[in-house]
């Protein structure tokens, strides 16, 4: 295991030798500093914005896992390793490790609409506008829904917490409206939250609604989000604020007052709005969808320290179209870019590392972040060798580094704080996750399988005119080539010295 504090001294290159204790005699010389600076030098952020620019473009139709479009995306970061002679290392000698994944194609012929009565007889529609005020859900099934809106809450039934959102409410045959997460925070009551966990997850929410017959799903939670289940018969939608103000306005009632006391109080509030709503969502569901982790792997040099592996990686993956692309360029093609630089880099220098590096690109996080999931229960190498895993997420724009976890584990922490002090000279702060509610990064199951994991991210970047999350505007216009740079920088930097 890395100890929590570097023992050793400074190599004679200047570079600080490896943290990780070793018994081994007489290992392999480490390579010498200037080379391990001039492959750090060609490492080009005219090369990585290109990656970005290629993975986020209409020819892979936003990466969606289980669609071609996403295997496209998968065989061409195979390829790029295949150049570089990183091996594969998944299924059958192959750089793919497969496992099943039904995904959810959203096509054009959305609709949500409300019915507003006036005098008489008569009622004005208000039709809202896509990606501005909704989406068509992303798990949605095809169908078309007329009827009232009943409120629920958190749309929770948890008889053992004496909770229930549907207590005294009929739903069935209307759409229901609910929050996401739950009414406990994890970081002000992390006992209470772990009861109320299981109830925090997308799945749970629209399984509950549709047991209680619900026929629509109005979800407050504007972005694009594949993360739920499918059910047949389950019309779904996401909404944004203006279409929540609307369905209260009129009732008497606070939507953010209502909250506030579910919260405090811990009791449900649900009730008839009163509001009829129009939703309609064309969809097409592949239950055959296949995803695929791409693996690639840098055999170390040293007979025994070589079965130690580090681990670089991050999810491959986006949100595909609904029913405009969604680029993910940011989100999480970046991360992608970064890791594909750093391959190619220690390409350069093996053999010269002891230990070896798997480079792990993650299929379905945007789904549940079952890729790295399915990885930890599968692995390449065991998962008692694995020394250290970099992930990276969202590192596209902003002008400070965030190291994820850093304060869990030390040694890695200081092992990139130094690098970014030597070379990289951006700000850079770690933090302490105690990593309570549902994977939300695949940083999430390897924190959960106890192993010592660190997460960059980027933040302090300029506003931009629009919301890029989960968004048609996830561009690679408002990507910042330099802190690509300077990240891959600092991964090559931090995983050569973590792999002597």
């Amino acid at each position: 295991m890395i100890k929590h504090r570097l023992v050793c001294l400074l190599a004679a290159t200047g570079i600080a030798c490896s943290l990780f204790a070793q018994a081994t005699p007489s290992p392999s010389r480490a390579p010498g500093e200037q080379k391990i600076l001039d492959v750090m030098h060609s490492i080009s952020s005219h090369t990585l914005l290109e990656y970005v620019r290629l993975l986020s473009s209409e020819e892979y139709e936003g990466r969606l896992t289980g669609t071609p479009s996403y295997n496209k995306a998968a065989q061409w970061t195979a390829d790029m390793f295949q150049r570089w002679n990183v091996k594969p290392l998944g299924d059958r000698g192959s750089y793919f490790q497969e496992f099943p994944n039904p995904y959810t194609l959203v096509l054009d012929g959305g609709e949500l609409t409300l019915h507003v009565p006036v005098s008489g007889k008569d009622t004005l529609r208000k039709t809202y506008r896509y990606e501005a005020e909704y989406y068509p859900g992303s798990t949605s099934d095809a169908g078309t829904v007329t009827a009232e809106v009943m409120y629920v809450g958190y749309g929770m039934t948890a008889p053992e917490l004496g909770y229930d959102d549907y207590r005294g409410i009929d739903v069935k045959g209307k759409i229901v409206m609910f929050e996401p997460e739950i009414p406990v925070s994890p970081v002000r009551q992390p006992d209470l939250f772990m009861k109320w966990r299981p109830y925090s997850f997308h799945d749970y929410k629209m399984k509950n609604a549709f047991a209680h017959g619900a026929a629509g799903v109005l979800y407050n939670y504007h972005i694009v989000n594949p993360n739920c289940v499918f059910i047949k018969g389950l019309v779904v939608s996401y909404v944004g604020r203006n279409v929540i103000q609307d369905v209260f306005m009129g009732t008497g009632k606070n939507r953010d007052s209502l909250v506030q006391r579910i919260r405090t109080r811990l009791s449900p509030a649900s009730f008839p709005t009163g509001k009829t709503v129009t939703m309609r969502c064309a969809t097409e569901h592949h239950t055959e969808g296949v995803a695929r982790n791409v693996i690639g792997y840098i055999e170390g040099s040293d007979p025994v320290l070589k079965n130690e592996v580090i681990i670089v990686g991050g999810h491959l993956d986006h949100v595909g179209k609904n029913h405009l692309l969604m680029p993910g360029a940011n989100d999480n093609a970046s991360g992608v870019a970064v890791a594909l630089g750093t391959a190619e880099a220690l390409s350069k220098v093996s053999p010269g590392l002891r230990r070896s590096v798997l480079i792990l690109l993650f299929g379905a996080e945007e789904q549940g972040v079952k890729g790295s999931e399915y990885y930890l229960g599968h692995p390449s190498v065991p998962n008692t060798q694995v020394k250290a895993f970099i992930n990276l997420e969202s590192i596209g724009r902003g002008e400070k580094l965030g190291v994820g976890a850093g304060k869990n584990y030390p040694a890695l922490w200081e092992v990139v704080e130094q690098n970014n002090r030597r070379f990289i000279h951006r700000s850079i702060s770690a933090d302490t996750t105690a990593n309570l509610a549902r994977p939300r990064q695949d940083a999430a199951h390897f924190l959960w399988a106890k192993i010592p994991t660190i997460g960059i991210g980027t933040y302090g970047a300029p506003p931009v005119p629009v919301a890029t999350y989960h968004t048609t505007q996830d561009k690679v216009e408002y990507i910042t080539p330099e802190i690509l740079e300077d990240i891959c920088r600092l991964t090559f930097l931090s995983v050569v010295e973590m792999a002597r």
